[in-house]
């Protein structure tokens, strides 16, 4: 079976079969043995060669379609063998589990541009030799080859080895690049002094960095942080400690070095801060660089697509290129002879998008695109016109080829979408401008303008409606505003803030045009978003109301009769309301969040929700409310919290809270908190607020013998008791904290323990007795050696416990003889470390974990 005997039907049908077969490899729990994928690789290229002799001997139409299917199997089976053969490889070279949480001595180049933040530096490092600080490499550690000895970089101390370890010291195996952090002045272990001097990519060190295997957080519709790191080839995550040795700047990395350079002079050049970080993300993709407040505004407002380096950007970059080298080719009669402008015009186009692309990041957005147009100046090359969808699916078939994970990214079927959809809508007579009869006279200027602005308002129109399902599936979320936002961001960015940051590289001043461009730009965009309902946030929807409302965006915008189009509307109706799954009356769900080193609970009836504590603050602008809480109610559908309980001070339990009151109205708060707090002001304010129409504008204390039903479900504080406020002051926290028992109308119970510790456990023993029997416990203080004693175990009797910590957490929680205490006892042990976040139905009595549920071959299996 020749190429040439098969049509733009049968290719098609290739390139699915490939996309295919590299989606279902992705959908896998465990990777195959070596042996396995060699199986399947051995099977693809026998259907092939089966498909190519049958092909050629086939003299009927069945004969060749069955050539054609066989064809399609064997290369579904060798993109699933393929992409199986990558993710064995990726995933062995990540880090050995008896190298975590030691220090170790690495050296090695900053790999990539670093990321700047308040608390400090991320970066990629790319290792060459590594041995453990003050000895051996451990016995169980496989050693790596040796790599080679590099010169002597400019700064290094004379006669010093790069590593300066004894030579009799092997190198450790580490994965070839590292997710490092290196902190400027945030709490904890890891708090530093700054660097010697700025981290530049190129550069190489000497650092002692305690390392640990990819791990994140694993909630309900959240951000896979694992997978991220897996499709970024970072197989070991860590942070920098004292005794960093600046080694010199070395030739690696030119690319990497080039984009830091710019960015920091962008940075130095822009006065407005906020508008610096929207130049530099346009010039050299560090999205980085951008506010997280300029991020609210942007996905607010729709146009979040913008500010990082779209196919859009490369694609309008590579047209103009393309008619610049066209117009300097024809100038030269010689050049013109030797190759036609049209031709040069088009390579150098791509070869110059090609170098934008390496200056942005080379991001997977630019990859596809970048791809894209190869595929097309190849085929004009070759004078073969391919179909626009064909073209289409040959450039995805590149990207999963290039990288077959790129088919999990949100941004992958968007771009592909977006230009599908425009394909899709266009009216088969309007795809080619007709030339003007003989006589007429050619159209105007004006006319020619007019006509070019009624087609970009026409493919805005296609791209918000016909994408706003594919974003509901995705974010849960979208604009409402966002086609008047686009109308202005889009040829604004495009045509006048991108050229200036880009031309900026050759004329810095134009950056501060860019800038004031910025600014202006947001000025319009925070107007747009004070409109009453400028954003749709909807539940995330069971997979039929997917399928149904994507149908239905696409029905919208084909170029089908009205009558037909309309048809759409309805099936949209169950993805932008969808259907959610509550409780019966009587019964309530819990889900513990995995939040890391901290404490979120969610507790739902039919009718009413209730948070217990909204996790910790990360770091000074990051903290669980904002990334983890918040985007798990929005994904549930809740929009108002009936009742905010928080159970003392600490930050690793109200460092989120701030986050909610700011996103969501809160009716009613309890705490153990001081008069004072912050927290407690801004409460206050925002229950008096109208939104919060209905809320009790003063948040009361928590105190023993506080009782509620919702929905047949009876809520009781057991702890603490109303102490005198001085005692309350003076008091520790934790044995301040809110113990909340919650029973359904079935008798089983939940038992939530906030921080309490041993003395607070045995009052509560002697106090509430059998009340306190639960078949479910959240441990207290997060197993720490304080809590969790023989009798308070034994009072409550638990069936299941469950502990929030953090992986590889800092203070050893849950302690592992607190682990066998519950255990001794028959008690199911679950641990937020290696569940993610747990949900238990009291109707079902049965308990699922997220990292379960969702397991795939890139997540690790802790334990």
């Amino acid at each position: 079976m020749s190429a040439v005997r098969v049509g733009a039907g049968g290719l098609a049908m290739l390139a699915l079969a490939w996309l295919g077969g590299t989606a279902l490899q992705l959908q896998q729990a465990d990777v195959q043995t070596p042996a396995h994928a060699a199986a399947w690789c051995v099977a693809s290229l026998a259907l092939l060669a089966l498909a190519v002799v049958w092909g050629r001997r086939a003299a009927t139409a069945a004969g060749r379609a069955l050539a054609l299917a066989l064809a399609a199997l064997g290369l579904s089976v060798g993109a699933f063998a393929l992409a199986e053969c990558r993710a064995q490889l990726r995933l062995g070279s990540q880090l050995a589990p008896e190298l975590e949480g030691r220090d170790l001595v690495i050296t090695g180049a900053v790999a990539e541009l670093p990321r700047l933040s308040v608390q400090g530096t991320r970066f990629v490092f790319r290792p060459e030799s590594a041995r453990l600080a003050g000895g051996a490499a451990p016995a169980s550690t496989p050693p790596s080859t040796p790599p080679s000895t590099p010169a002597p970089s400019p700064g290094a101390s004379p006669g010093a080895s790069p590593a300066s370890s004894p030579a009799s010291s092997p190198s450790l195996a580490l994965p070839a690049r590292l997710s490092l952090a290196w902190f400027h002045g945030f709490d904890g272990e890891s708090l530093l002094s700054r660097p010697s001097q700025p981290l530049v990519a190129g550069d190489r060190w000497e650092l002692t960095v305690r390392l640990k295997r990819p791990h994140g957080p694993m909630n309900p519709h959240g951000f896979d942080l694992e997978r991220w790191l897996f499709e970024q080839d970072l197989r070991a995550t860590g942070y920098v400690r004292p005794g960093a040795r600046w080694l010199g700047s070395s030739g690696a990395h030119p690319v990497e070095r080039l984009r830091q350079r710019v960015r920091d002079a962008i940075l130095l050049r822009v006065e407005d801060s906020g508008a610096a970080g929207v130049v530099a993300a346009l010039a050299v993709g560090d999205q980085a660089a951008i506010d997280r407040g300029d991020w609210d505004l942007f996905r607010v407002t729709g146009v979040a697509h913008l500010m990082s380096i779209s196919g859009l950007h490369v694609t309008m970059f590579a047209w103009l290129a393309g008619a610049l080298v066209g117009a300097a080719w024809r100038r030269s009669a010689r050049l013109t002879l030797a190759w036609p402008a049209p031709a040069a015009a088009r390579w150098g186009g791509l070869a110059l998008a090609f170098g934008y692309a390496l200056l942005a990041g080379f991001g997977v957005p630019a990859q596809r695109t970048v791809l894209m147009l190869a595929v097309v100046v190849a085929l004009r090359a070759g004078a073969v016109r391919w179909p626009a969808p064909l073209v289409l699916l040959a450039a995805a078939v590149a990207v999963t080829l290039l990288e077959p994970w790129a088919l999990l990214q949100p941004g992958f079927w968007l771009s592909f979408a977006a230009v599908a959809l425009l394909m899709m809508s266009t009216p088969a007579s309007a795809r080619e401008e007709p030339a003007p009869a003989r006589g007429t006279a050619a159209p105007s200027w004006f006319e020619r303008l007019a006509a070019q602005a009624r087609a970009g308002l026409r493919t805005q129109v296609v791209a918000s409606l016909g994408l706003a399902p594919l974003t509901l599936v995705f974010f849960q979320q979208v604009s409402v505003i966002g086609f008047a936002a686009n109308l202005l961001a889009i040829p604004w960015v495009t045509l006048v803030v991108t050229p200036l940051a880009l031309l900026g590289v050759l004329l810095p001043p134009l950056w501060a045009l860019a800038g004031w461009a910025v600014q202006g730009m947001n000025a319009v965009l925070a107007a747009l978003a004070q409109a009453p309902v400028a954003q749709w946030t909807a539940a995330a929807a069971p997979g039929w109301a997917m399928a149904a409302g994507l149908a239905g965006g696409a029905l919208l915008v084909l170029p089908l009769p009205w009558r037909l189009r309309l048809l759409g509307l309805p099936l949209l109706l169950p993805l932008l309301v969808p259907p959610i799954e509550r409780p019966p009356a009587g019964a309530f769900e819990v889900v513990a969040v995995d939040v890391g080193q901290g404490t979120a609970v969610l507790v739902r009836t039919r009718s009413r929700l209730l948070v217990y504590d909204a996790g910790p603050r990360y770091a000074g602008e990051s903290d669980a409310g904002e990334r983890i809480v918040l985007p798990l109610l929005r994904a549930r559908g809740e929009r108002t919290v009936d009742m905010l309980v928080l159970s003392h001070r600490d930050t690793d339990h109200v460092g989120g809270a701030q986050a909610l009151l700011d996103d969501l109205p809160v009716h009613a708060m309890l705490s153990s908190l001081e008069d004072g707090h912050p927290l407690l002001q801004a409460f206050r304010t925002r229950a008096a607020a109208p939104r919060s129409a209905g809320a009790d504008p003063a948040p009361q204390p928590c105190v023993d013998g506080q009782r509620w039903s919702w929905d047949g479900v009876d809520f009781e504080m057991l702890h603490p008791l109303p102490p005198a406020r001085a005692t309350v002051a003076a008091e520790k926290p934790n044995a301040r904290s809110c113990v909340l028992r919650v029973v359904a109308a079935n008798g089983r119970r939940l038992l939530l323990t906030g921080d309490i510790e041993a003395a607070q456990e045995d009052a509560l023993v002697a106090r509430a007795g059998t009340r306190l029997r639960s078949e479910v416990l959240v441990v207290p203080h997060h197993g720490s050696r304080t809590s969790s004693t023989q009798a308070f175990v034994e009072a409550v009797a638990p069936r299941v416990a469950m502990v929030q910590a953090g992986y590889r957490n800092r203070f050893g929680h849950p302690v592992p003889d607190v682990a066998a205490r519950y255990e001794s006892l028959g008690v199911e042990w679950v641990r937020s470390d290696r569940c993610g976040a747990w949900t238990w139905a009291s109707h079902t009595a049965q308990g699922v974990c997220e990292r379960e549920r969702q397991r795939r071959y890139w997540h690790l299996r802790p334990g």
